[in-house]
């Protein structure tokens, strides 16, 4: 008996081996019937645990994996082909270039394009690639010295909207994804009041221009005005959290640990839970809300695709703006005239006129080629227009065909703001940065991002203070925190007439 077992172990183990021989052998031709029996064959030569119809369908996965890499392999092989066919060519002609990416780039055209229509496009990619860099390089009219001066901590999601009192005593706003709006004491960071009227997330938040009242506006459809009573606490002494410094030499260090935990600072301030006024006429998010020149009317932009105007005391709606064939992402008033600017996701802005009031008039605007996340005025004749496209431009009312500037960046471009006394335009980015640019294109500054200063996530709205006080600028992000930063800028050269 033990001679026969040792019998049958050995013709086991050569018929495993021829087993796996033909396996190797046919696998390299084999149809999908023959990798089916194969399958089969491995089913049965092998212990396992799992039912047998549990490990053909795992089987049957693995096989459809492998054949999705040979195809992928076969693909990459072509494509090596390819590259050094077009590099043999190129070489033939006498003309050579730099640079790996280019030439890769380059040649995800097709095969079928001549060798001359090749060499123009990589001298073209090259230029503008060598232009870019350069232009990077360029030494800037003046050079911004920008300071972290505070950080306003306290919300419990991220910060979509912030705002300054037009009024004394002057506090920072905030509108959050946490259901909430809080306002803030600049000079000390500490928080003053909680508004938690809203049961959705609030989206937006403007103050009136001459009493202690806010406008917010919230993904529950509604837009809320409230009354606010702050008194300020005493400022403190303020350490130097960072040293002056050129902006444009920070270095930019990658997320750190992120403090994810539960906020503080924010549990101890009083809070308001009930709106004087509700505008309720949206079939969607309201998603922003201004007051119009005056304070007696406001404007409200919605994912309905209509921006509604009300009468502020009677909470009536006074006109439906609509026209927009996709979602409203934004809304801003005139500061001395009655226009309304609403952005949408339809690549427009639309400009409407209400200083007459029997003629209400609107201009289409497409100078985006996607979604206008904000359009805003200045004191002058200007319209600044943000896009995710990554550019900002400059418009002119009195001609508004073409703009008069226009800025590119690497990234998309969120809610812009343009200060009054300097004329700086500040450009929150979806990749964390804050860029700051002159009305005519040039950039000055960008906000320091080092050693864990600067937002750490999407910078999603930036605001300027025109008051004298020690922050002249802030910015919020989901990063759940608003930042008040020093800026000190030269006045722009005066324009040649």
């Amino acid at each position: 008996m033990p001679v026969e077992s040792g019998i049958s172990a050995a013709a086991r183990q050569a018929k495993q081996k021829r087993k796996s021989h033909s396996l190797s052998i046919r696998r390299t031709n084999s149809t999908e019937q023959d990798r089916s029996g194969l399958q089969r064959d491995m089913l049965e030569g092998q212990d396992s645990k799992l039912p047998l119809p549990l490990r053909s369908n795992l089987l049957d996965l693995f096989s459809q994996i492998e054949r999705e890499f040979e195809n992928l392999y076969i693909e990459n092989l072509e494509l090596r082909r390819e590259i050094e066919t077009l590099n043999d060519r190129l070489a033939a002609e006498g003309q050579t270039f730099e640079g790996a990416d280019l030439v890769k780039g380059a040649l995800k055209t097709k095969a079928s394009h001549s060798t001359s229509q090749l060499s123009q496009k990589l001298k073209t990619t090259y230029k503008a690639s060598t232009s870019k860099i350069v232009s990077s390089f360029k030494a800037t009219t003046s050079r911004a010295v920008c300071q972290l001066v505070r950080e306003y901590v306290g919300h419990r999601d991220g910060i979509w909207d912030l705002g300054v009192t037009r009024t004394q005593p002057m506090v920072l706003g905030t509108a959050s994804a946490d259901h909430t709006a809080m306002l803030w004491s600049i000079e000390t960071g500490k928080c003053l009041l909680k508004y938690t009227g809203h049961q959705g997330s609030v989206n937006s938040i403007k103050f009136h221009p001459t009493e202690q009242m806010a406008l917010t506006a919230s993904g529950d459809q509604t837009a809320h005005i409230w009354r606010y009573m702050v008194q300020l606490p005493t400022p403190q002494p303020v350490a130097d959290i960072s040293q002056q410094t050129p902006c444009e030499d920070d270095v930019d260090f990658s997320d750190k640990d992120e403090a994810d935990g539960e906020v503080e600072g924010s549990n101890d301030c009083p809070s308001v839970r009930v709106a004087i006024t509700t505008l309720r006429s949206h079939q969607g998010v309201v998603i922003a809300a201004d007051w119009v020149v005056g304070g007696k009317q406001v404007v409200t932009a919605s994912w309905d695709r209509a921006a509604n105007l009300y009468d502020v005391e009677t909470s009536e709606l006074v006109h439906s703006l609509t026209g927009h064939d996709q979602e409203l992402t934004h809304c801003c008033t005139h500061p001395t005239q009655r226009l309304v600017v609403t952005s949408s996701r339809d690549t427009t802005f639309r400009l409407w006129d209400f200083r007459d009031p029997s003629i209400h008039s609107v201009n289409v605007f497409q100078g985006h080629t996607d979604t206008v996340t904000s359009a805003v005025f200045t004191v002058g004749d200007n319209v600044v227009s943000g896009s995710d496209d990554r550019t900002v431009k400059v418009w002119d009312l009195k001609n508004m065909r073409s703009p008069i500037a226009t800025i590119r960046t690497d990234s998309a471009v969120n809610r812009i703001s343009v200060s009054v006394n300097q004329k700086i335009i500040a450009l929150p980015h979806d990749n964390r940065q804050v860029r700051l640019f002159d009305m005519s294109g040039v950039r000055l500054a960008r906000l320091p991002r080092s050693n864990r200063q600067g937002h750490r996530r999407m910078v999603c709205c930036s605001t300027w203070c025109e008051d004298n006080t020690s922050c002249n600028l802030f910015t919020c992000g989901f990063d759940r925190q608003a930042i008040g930063w020093e800026n000190h800028n030269p006045p722009p050269p005066l324009q040649e007439k």
